[in-house]
């Protein structure tokens, strides 16, 4: 059974020059990825309750909790249903593991890649493993490994709730660790579990080999399989979302976070239908590019789409735009030509801010969205259009109905179906997929090298609150890639170029120190003042106090003994600090 090559997809195409084969006994400890380069990978960002590996949110679980989720399967489910059920979720993890290996060391030794699923294996925390041995070679598919599980977590929680038996447990950690081999190695390579500790061994010991090494791989494949003929497990780990339409430069909405999906299925319920849609978000949200998505999933997605930003256009020009111009219908009108809505007919009339539409202009286009039919201005004959119309705002309209800016009538007209669009700070986990997409464009369009990001930078992009949303996002990338070197990746300098770095940046380290949140242990100056000059920080002794009373004191939510806590004062230390300085506005 041959599997996605996507990873190894360069190999595949003869692009590098060397085999794909390797032996752990050639292994030397210290080529990367690191223990410490992959534990760098891992990260915490307390504030909005995210756990990163590198652009994959993670979870940290009470083993116990873990346990007792088994439990329940097995007791639900029964013994082998659930079984299949942890072997496919671990297959996942591992599958996005190999993914996440394979992008950010490119150019690591093939052996050294293959060894980093122990590593990371164990990092995650379900079990320490000890490689004994291990070799492959794509040429001959080949593929032989052997390797003991120390302390497993899930033979741990095994073993409190059915105690020994006869039958292994590792579901998980057999899932992964077929994923992760399979994804780099092309193809199905199966583990099994020959020794568990829940079956009364000392420890755990897992063989690896292929399918067609193995023989008779029909019970491994039940459990990666939960329907026939399904799509392979690497598939749905790595498929990847589209970010981009078949033309060129032309983006469309992508995302995985709840909130996102919310937006997006609202989005597909309502595309195939004729009906009025309101799209509500903040400024750069993407509220064109859903706009366009929706076309193109509707019925219209043939005919035109015509967009008109009603904030750019005149009040006195915006009838003639909207519904168009007879010849000589005031000076300068030396031909007719069409409005917006002749332009859009038969297809989506998109109009953006339609809240600074004045409120003569919000008369004509109720008219025009209740009759279906316009005339040109100096004309006296009706045109009938068959458009569908999607208005997108980022403010709240209903404020603006009650405060006399905007007609409920046509409110009400265009707020058949409302779809809101989440800022890009509510749905961060979709952070690591645009950057994904809007460097592959930017490398395309520049004709550049991709080389990602630094661990500081990604960091920084998944803790930045982004005021300008996708829009902000999507600068950013592009600048970096600019300031950045051809080949080298884009660091947190080349994303805030010539810029201060963000507030929320900043942190107070262990030490005492002010430093950025996004520094690795390794880079960075050790002097406090050079940190503050590096940081572009006025050294003024007095501001830094007061700015760090003020962030402690906004981090504890206005709780002075938890603020003086975190700058290691007593309360009445910081209390009194706090009067020296005044009110914050001083």
């Amino acid at each position: 059974m041959e599997m996605p090559k996507h990873l190894f997809s360069d190999f595949a195409q003869g692009k590098d020059p060397s085999p794909l084969r390797g032996d752990s006994s050639l292994l030397q400890q210290d080529q990367s990825p690191t223990t410490a380069e992959l534990a760098e990978c891992l990260f915490f960002s307390p504030g909005d309750g995210r756990i990163w590996l590198n652009d994959q949110r993670m979870l940290l679980m009470h083993g116990s909790s873990f346990g007792a989720l088994r439990r329940e399967f097995i007791d639900s489910l029964g013994l082998e249903r659930a079984r299949g059920l942890f072997t496919r979720t671990g297959y996942q993890s591992g599958a996005r593991d190999a993914q996440l290996i394979r992008t950010r060391w490119p150019q690591a030794d093939r052996t050294a890649v293959f060894f980093a699923g122990t590593r990371l294996h164990t990092l995650e925390g379900m079990t320490k493993v000890e490689p004994l041995h291990f070799k492959f070679d794509a040429d001959v598919g080949l593929y032989e490994g052997e390797f003991l599980w120390h302390h497993s977590c899930e033979a741990d929680e095994h073993i409190a709730a059915y105690g020994i038996g006869q039958d292994s447990a590792c579901w998980t950690e057999i899932g992964y660790a077929t994923g992760y081999v399979s994804g780099l190695f092309g193809r199905l390579v199966i583990f099994r579990e020959v020794e568990c500790r829940a079956m009364g061994h000392k420890v755990c010991r897992v063989i690896g080999k292929t399918a067609e090494q193995w023989g008779d791989v029909s019970a491994d494949l039940a459990l990666l399989y939960a329907t026939p003929n399904p799509t392979p497990p690497a598939a749905q780990a790595t498929a990847p979302l589209r970010p981009f339409s078949s033309e060129p430069g032309e983006l469309i909405p992508i995302g995985v976070s709840a909130a996102f999906n919310a937006a997006r299925h609202a989005l597909q319920r309502v595309a195939p239908t004729p009906a009025t849609v309101l799209i509500g978000g903040e400024s750069g949200a993407g509220k064109e590019l859903f706009a366009r998505e929706l076309h193109r999933l509707s019925p219209r997605r043939e005919q035109p789409f015509v967009a008109l930003n009603c904030a750019a256009i005149p009040d006195n020009l915006i009838e003639a735009e909207l519904f168009g111009v007879e010849r000589g219908a005031f000076t300068g009108a030396s031909h007719s030509r069409p409005g917006r809505f002749e332009r859009a007919h038969g297809g989506t009339l998109f109009l953006d801010e339609i809240a600074c539409l004045s409120l003569p202009g919000q008369g004509k286009l109720l008219r025009a969205l209740q009759e279906r039919e316009v005339e040109r201005v100096g004309g006296g004959q009706p045109i009938k259009v068959d458009v569908r119309v999607v208005a997108a705002t980022n403010v709240d309209l209903r404020q603006e109905v009650q405060a006399g800016r905007f007609r409920e009538d046509l409110f009400y007209r265009l707020n058949v179906y409302p779809i809101s669009l989440p800022p890009l700070r509510e749905r961060r986990d979709d952070i690591p997929l645009l950057v994904d997409a809007f460097l592959s464009r930017y490398c395309r369009e520049y004709q550049r090298t991709p080389a990602g990001l630094t661990m500081r930078a990604l960091k920084a992009l998944l803790l930045y609150d982004f005021p300008g949303n996708v829009r902000e996002l999507q600068n950013l990338i592009e600048r970096g890639l600019i300031a950045s070197d051809e080949g080298r990746p884009i660091d947190l300098i080349h994303l805030f170029h010539n810029e201060p770095l963000p507030p929320q940046l900043y942190s107070l380290s262990q030490s005492g120190t002010l430093s950025s949140n996004t520094d690795s242990n390794a880079s960075g100056p050790d002097n406090l003042l050079e940190q503050l000059q590096q940081l572009d920080i006025e050294p003024d002794i007095q501001h830094l106090e007061r700015r760090l009373l003020d962030d402690a004191l906004s981090k504890a939510e206005g709780n002075l003994a938890a603020a003086a806590r975190l700058l290691g004062l007593t309360r009445a230390q910081f209390a009194y600090r706090l009067k020296k300085h005044g009110p914050a506005d001083q």
